[in-house]
């Protein structure tokens, strides 16, 4: 087991990156590992936020870009104090994925003196935002900054992810009638219909759709705004739902359907199309038996239910995967990364790069 992956996974979690501020300051340290051991790094910025790139071997040989993200999602001071506890390393962000990003990084600076195959690491500040457009991943790919196949560090447990979710964020107005707070039954209340309306949606047709990966769509009552005063019932209420919609189905269908739904207007915030990989893409294949040699069962067995940066990839035509190591609770109050698998998930990935030119040879 690797110390230094440890140390490394444990000093990127102690930046509190769902501030910009702290993004930079990660990006920054990013940076100068990868210059402390030989390896050029260049800083670009989107949105105020970095994005950092590097690469090694040649640039003639097969190109991976190995891809992760730097930001979290908000958490409490103590989720930025790393603990481990057995096997578990916990804290904001060890599954999600700065655990994946320390392996990446390793591997990055293990592949500096080979000749076989290049090596692309992007690192982008931006993967949980809420922008739809202008975001890290995509000035990757429209700066060139692609290759023959990429691999962005998501939490999979080892498995290989060849389909994830889109993104259908949807903003919805609900009204009421106002009335004193004191008697409510001569009002109607703006709030209590916003719940009734989250639970239609829950209800609709696309809510029960399935798929070989997908038992069905994500739908999250992410945020509630209603009432302005304590003692009045409220008549305006808007809820935020965030639905990940599966890659068979269409969101502007799914728009019209929450539309229909009576007593509220539907608008869209955000909208991100689902990812999916050709399995017998050459590049797919091997990495599947670079992860079956550390990985019980069938490795490409997964469809990853929240969005991924892989599609800024398959747009211009680069298969993509998700591929990261085993843990829990990301998003969540007990965050944790299995260690033992961040070494494994770090040799898996090395293994693959490192058979690349003789699988291609093979095909």
């Amino acid at each position: 087991m690797s110390a230094e992956l440890v140390a490394l996974a444990q000093r990127l979690i102690g930046y509190d990156t769902c501030e910009p501020e702290a993004i930079w300051e990660a990006a920054g340290f990013v940076k100068g590992w990868l210059e402390a051991r030989g390896i050029e790094a260049e800083r670009d910025e989107v949105r105020g936020l970095p994005v950092i790139k590097a690469e090694v071997g040649p640039p003639s040989a097969p190109t991976v870009v190995l891809e992760g993200h730097l930001d979290v999602v908000p958490a409490p001071p103590e989720q930025f104090q790393p603990k481990v506890d057995g096997d578990r390393l916990y804290g904001r962000g060890a599954y999600d994925m700065k655990g994946a990003l320390a392996a990446m990084l390793l591997t990055t600076a293990a592949m500096r003196e080979q000749d076989g195959v290049r090596v692309r690491l992007g690192v982008v500040g931006d993967e949980e935002s809420e922008e739809g457009e202008e975001r890290g991943c995509d000035h990757l790919v429209d700066s060139g900054f692609i290759g023959d196949f990429a691999i962005t560090g998501e939490p999979t447990d080892l498995h290989i992810g060849v389909e994830a979710k889109g993104v259908l964020a949807l903003r919805l107005q609900v009204g009421g009638r106002a009335a004193h707070g004191a008697t409510p039954w001569l009002g109607d209340n703006a709030v209590l219909n916003a719940i009734d309306v989250f639970r239609s949606i829950e209800s609709l047709p696309f809510a029960r759709h399935s798929s070989e990966l997908f038992d069905r769509p994500s739908i999250n009552l992410g945020r509630i705004w209603g009432g302005d005063a304590l003692n009045k019932v409220p008549d305006r209420c808007v809820i935020d739902v965030d639905i990940r919609y599966l890659p068979d189905q269409d969101p502007i269908a799914i728009l019209e359907e929450v539309r229909a739904i009576p007593g509220s207007e539907a608008a869209s915030l955000l909208t991100r199309p689902p990812a999916s990989v050709d399995r017998g893409s050459t590049f797919v294949r091997a990495l599947r038996e670079s992860a079956a040699e550390h990985h019980h069962g069938e490795p490409m067995s997964v469809g990853r239910d929240g969005a991924s940066d892989a599609v800024s990839f398959l747009r211009v035509g680069v298969p993509a995967v998700e591929f990261g190591p085993v843990g829990a609770g990301h998003h969540g109050p007990e965050e944790w990364v299995s260690i033992s698998s961040l070494d494994t998930y770090r040799q898996a990935l090395e293994s693959f790069l490192r058979a690349i030119p003789g699988r291609l040879g093979d095909d």
